[in-house]
């Protein structure tokens, strides 16, 4: 199965169980739809760029999947039917990172991308 790699943003008014709860949600309609959720992380609440709906902050989430496409579709579906979530991106992968992702490693654990002087 092709493998996909999700990021979405809740309402910042949310309380970090609930942000949490939608990452749960959301597997759990990926899995009734034939697909599995490989790997999930809540980065937290993070300030955005710019606003959103009226938000200046967010709640970040990060899924990893492996899923046929339309399992993939529905799940996209539902979080843009979803009034908690503000914005979704999902990438086509090759293959998963080992590991957490950039955004939960430490500073000092980064490959830095060039000599500080």
């Amino acid at each position: 199965m092709p493998l996909y790699e999700h990021v979405f943003i809740a309402r910042q008014d949310l309380s970090n169980a609930q942000a949490e709860g939608l990452i749960e949600h959301f597997g759990a309609v990926l899995s009734d739809q034939g697909g599995k959720l490989v790997d999930s992380e809540y980065w937290g609440v993070k300030t955005m760029a710019y606003k959103i709906n009226k938000n200046r902050k967010g709640h970040y989430a990060f899924l990893r999947t492996d899923a046929p496409a339309p399992a993939v579709h529905e799940m996209e579906r539902l979080m843009r039917l979803h009034d908690d979530v503000m914005r979704v991106m999902t990438i086509k992968v090759d293959e998963h990172d080992e590991g957490p992702s950039i955004q939960m490693q430490k500073k000092e654990d980064r490959d830095s991308r060039r000599e500080r002087r």
